[in-house]
């Protein structure tokens, strides 16, 4: 500011010296005050071009040069591009912040949609795109509920009682392969919602396996019992001979059997949940496994194969010379498994090979073919669900106790093997569990 008066100062005793030496010596003093206007008014004049530079340089915004360096509009041009540049660093650390807080809500497990007062979307993560099935270039600033038209969300959403959440059906949600959202909305800011949405389908799925679980172990379990207690009543209460009581001591020890079988698996499938995973320290010869399984089947073919019909035709190949690591209890008991149920669902006279192969690429494949009824394409896919039987009523007369493929499925996961299903109704069934090459060696 003192600059600025000392060049007003001096630009007018120039001016003013200027005037008194051009005038004569009788209008020195008029001269002076002309000298004096006149430089004034070029001094205001530069004065407002320099105003005018500086107002034209804000107006184009373009803070890369100053176009002034000295005065008061000088000083001013570079005050204002401080603070430009310094309000122009925080928007970009508050930009900054902001991506960095999308990226975070973009890798959330959850779906996160931002809407504004009147339920339109204003930003949405890609889970969220997946569960409802949203597009970033078609979707933003659409209504969500005109997107998502389900009831009971539309009633959730109208209701404002948000304490709580509601689940709907999500995209591609079908009786066949069913999802499950769960969504909650929370109010924020003006008027504004966040809404969460997570797949709660593995979850409802489980609660259901767990309901379905308890009600048929309490339905198997039942059959058994009450068969047991109206022997037991019909012992104490009637007089019956020797021939009647053995026949119904017999029945009540069937029953009794087939609860001790029951109670056996549900261990098993218990041992192996919550057993760690077999290492590969431990390796079994499966040639003994093989002979210990012709043993045993052979035994239960001719328990099961009624007096009058002909002998099942059982062919196991023992000739393996391969060890698998695992642990032997868990092979031997997911093997049975596959021997038994071909030897009860194969009728008198029917054709069972029971086998091991080694694949070029170091694999090996144990596998049982049967010449039974074989298995509907409908079922294939459901048959390691525990309890699920193809035909209930044969598998009870059979013994079964609809685990048994399901301890072959867990058995196999947790030796890194697979379980495959070959089966056509009226022709057969091929039941293979195939091992990776790591878990097997030559003896």
């Amino acid at each position: 500011m003192f600059l600025r008066l000392f060049s007003f100062l001096l630009i007018q005793c120039l001016g003013a010296l200027a005037g008194a030496w051009a005038a004569p010596d009788a209008l020195q003093i008029r001269g002076a005050l002309a000298g004096m206007s006149v430089a004034g008014l070029l001094w205001v004049l530069l004065d407002f071009s320099r105003g005018l530079k500086l107002l034209n340089w804000l107006r184009q915004a373009d803070m890369s040069d100053v176009p002034l360096n000295y005065g008061l509009w000088g000083e001013v041009a570079d005050r204002a591009r401080r603070l430009v540049r310094g309000r122009e660093q925080q928007i970009r650390e508050s930009d900054a912040r902001l991506q960095d807080f999308l990226a975070a809500l973009q890798a959330s497990p959850n779906g996160v949609v931002l809407l504004d007062a009147e339920g339109r979307i204003e930003w949405f993560n890609q889970t969220a795109a997946d569960h409802f099935g949203l597009d970033v270039q078609r979707d933003l600033l659409q209504h969500f509920g005109n997107l998502v038209r389900d009831p009971g969300y539309a009633a959730y959403a109208a209701g404002g009682d948000f304490l709580h959440e509601v689940t709907m059906p999500g995209r591609g949600h079908s009786a066949s392969r069913p999802v499950r959202l769960s969504v909650h909305l929370h109010p924020y800011g003006d008027g504004r919602r966040l809404l969460l949405s997570r797949d709660v389908t593995a979850l409802e799925q489980a609660e259901a396996m767990r309901r379905d679980f308890v009600a048929n172990v309490s339905h198997e379990i039942r059959t058994p019992l009450t068969v047991l207690t109206g022997f037991v009543e019909t012992l104490q209460s009637l007089p019956l001979n020797e021939t009647e009581r053995a026949r119904y001591l017999d029945l009540m020890a069937q029953q009794a059997e087939r609860m001790q079988t029951l109670v056996k698996d549900l261990l098993t499938l218990s041992r192996l949940e919550g057993s760690p995973l077999p290492g590969t320290g431990e390796w079994t010869s499966v040639r003994s496994l093989l002979l210990q399984l012709e043993q045993e089947g052979r035994a239960l073919s001719m328990v099961l194969t009624p007096p009058e019909g002909p002998m099942q035709v059982l062919s196991f190949d023992v000739t393996a010379q391969e060890d698998i690591a695992g642990t032997s209890t868990e092979l031997h008991s997911a093997l049975s498994n596959l021997v038994g149920n071909a030897i009860r669902y194969t009728p008198a006279g029917g054709q069972i090979n029971v086998g091991w192969l080694r694949h070029d690429d170091g694999r090996c494949e144990f596998f049982v073919q049967d010449s039974g009824p074989g298995i509907a394409p409908e079922h294939i896919p459901r048959l390691t669900e525990r309890f699920y039987r193809v035909d209930r009523s044969r598998s009870r007369d059979t013994g079964g106790t609809g685990l048994g493929l399901a301890i072959v499925k867990h058995v196999a996961q947790r030796h890194n093997a697979e379980l495959k299903i070959e089966s056509t109704l009226g022709r057969g069934s091929r039941f293979a569990v195939v091992f990776p090459a790591n878990r097997v060696r030559s003896a």
